[in-house]
């Protein structure tokens, strides 16, 4: 009798125990997750699904931006890690991994307790262009399908300002195979507006015109205008033009967009690059005045210029501002120039005295020296004067010895004296020099005459030169910013 009882006992603990260990082992292999992949696909069939696609480019090229939204919602989801193929990308920082879909792989999502399926496939063969496919039932489709993309958006958009990445973007040369004409790379130039060296007036100007141009969409469109800003940034090469356009891009946060004109064909591919621009974006073109003073040898016509700054085509997009950058303006055609195309015009001298100050707490430490003086005669009297890419050379080189550094500033602004290359504007006082460097000598080293002789000057200038190169490009100061009217301007230049 007891063995009759503890047979069927024994054999259930032992099919218990069996099934444990089965379940166990499925566990530990593929085998559960091919059989939930089967079940799925069997229960697929007896559902009616709708299917979107959301194009990487249209039939113009242009990119779509939902697209972008939606591969940003996506590579947030922790259902992408479950996905069989996952790529692996680095972000913007260096502890950042980005994880995105692979192509032909899907990924499932739920909302409202209605279960979708995302796939990354190829839509037209041969040029790499991409589609995000969305599979939802028909019969979730009215309730969940306007919902879930706001939902997708508002996901999306949070994303992005949590990452607070801005993305320089860089033309190609025009290729059918080439899905766009733009690459991107995260824009981690580290300048600000708080660590520019200019004149803090001038600074604050444009920092006040930039933000009252974020508030004033209603007004642009008020008078009728395109919501565009153009800037004009013009001085000698190391004056700081191209740093001053990443703090612009830092202060609005906008991504730049930096077009090579060599690398665009005609004024149609000109226009077709301003198309596939973004709106809130910094559109930039450096060196500007080389293309328009090498007639012969560029394939983009003055039309052309004139319509991409400020023609019908510069309508499509908003919330943009353009920034271009010269050498010099003097001999750039006015119809260039002209409120419209360029409404703000902002001149980056050479280094002045109280620039040299600036330079000289930041390089190097230090708000007071003995030898400032002399340095500030010079710049004063001397006519001489150094572009700030070359003080903050001489400074980085020397940056373990501030009076050394010092000094080598010193003496390669004596050697622009001795050599005729002046860039300041006043007449050289030769006299005043002298007795200021005499008397800035006598309190550091308790001797008389100067501090450096000739040959420790044409010495230090070779060095320098060796580490950096001095620029020979005459400049003339003017106004540095403009946003006054020519009625306004010339009835001040009476009133003086």
């Amino acid at each position: 009798m007891i063995m009759n009882l503890s047979s069927p006992v024994l054999a259930f603990f032992i099919t218990i125990v069996a099934v444990f260990l089965v379940i166990r082992f499925l566990a530990k292999t593929s085998v559960l997750h091919i059989l939930a992949g089967c079940w799925r696909s069997f229960e697929d069939k007896f559902y009616v699904y709708q299917i979107f696609k959301v194009p990487q480019f249209n039939d113009l090229f242009l990119e779509n931006q939902l697209y972008r939204k939606v591969s940003t919602y996506l590579a947030s989801l922790p259902a992408i890690e479950d996905s069989d193929f996952t790529n692996l990308f680095s972000g913007s920082k260096a502890n950042d991994i980005i994880l995105h879909l692979d192509k032909n792989q899907e990924i499932h999502d739920s909302f409202l307790g209605a279960r979708v399926r995302w796939s990354n496939e190829r839509y037209c063969e041969g040029n790499g262009k991409r589609t995000l496919v969305l599979r939802l039932r028909k019969k979730d489709k009215r309730r969940v399908l306007r919902p879930y993309l706001q939902h997708i958006l508002s996901v999306a958009d949070q994303v992005e300002q949590k990452r607070n990445e801005i993305k320089l973007f860089m033309n190609l040369e025009k290729n059918p195979c080439e899905n766009g004409r733009w690459r991107s790379v995260p824009f981690t130039h580290p300048a600000t507006m708080d660590t520019m060296i200019m004149d803090g007036d001038l600074k604050n100007k444009v920092k006040a015109d930039l933000e009252l141009f974020l508030k004033s969409k209603q007004y642009y469109h008020r008078l009728g205008h395109v919501w565009k800003r153009s800037y004009l940034l013009y001085g000698a090469s190391g004056t700081g033009k191209s740093s001053f356009v990443a703090a612009m891009a830092r202060f609005l946060n906008f991504d730049v967009y930096d077009i090579n004109i060599s690398k665009v064909s005609d004024d149609s591919d000109l226009k077709m690059l301003l198309l596939q621009t973004t709106s809130r974006s910094m559109i930039v073109i450096e060196d500007f005045d080389r293309f328009l003073m090498n007639e012969k040898s560029r394939d983009v016509s003055l039309s052309g210029v004139l319509n991409f700054m400020d023609g019908i085509v510069s309508c499509c997009g908003e919330e943009r501002v353009m920034v271009f950058t010269m050498n010099c303006k003097d001999q750039i055609d006015q119809a260039v120039l002209r409120p419209g195309r360029v409404d703000v015009h902002i001149q980056f001298p050479s280094c002045n005295f109280s620039a040299f100050k600036s330079l000289a707490n930041n390089y190097l430490g230090v708000k007071e020296h003995k030898l400032f003086s002399q340095v500030e005669d010079i710049l004063h009297y001397g006519g001489s004067s150094l572009s700030p890419a070359e003080m903050g050379e001489i400074m980085i080189s020397n940056r373990n010895s501030p009076s050394r550094a010092l000094k080598s500033v010193i003496s390669a602004l004596q050697s622009q004296i001795n050599s005729g290359d002046l860039r300041g504007p006043g007449k050289v006082d030769q006299r005043m020099i002298a007795s200021r460097s005499a008397r800035s000598s006598r309190d550091e080293t308790g001797e008389t005459g100067g501090v450096f002789s000739q040959e420790s000057s044409v010495h230090a200038v070779r060095e320098f030169k060796t580490l950096y190169g001095l620029w020979r490009m005459g400049s003339r100061r003017k106004e540095s910013m403009d946003l006054s009217s020519p009625a306004e301007k010339e009835d001040s230049q009476k009133a003086a």
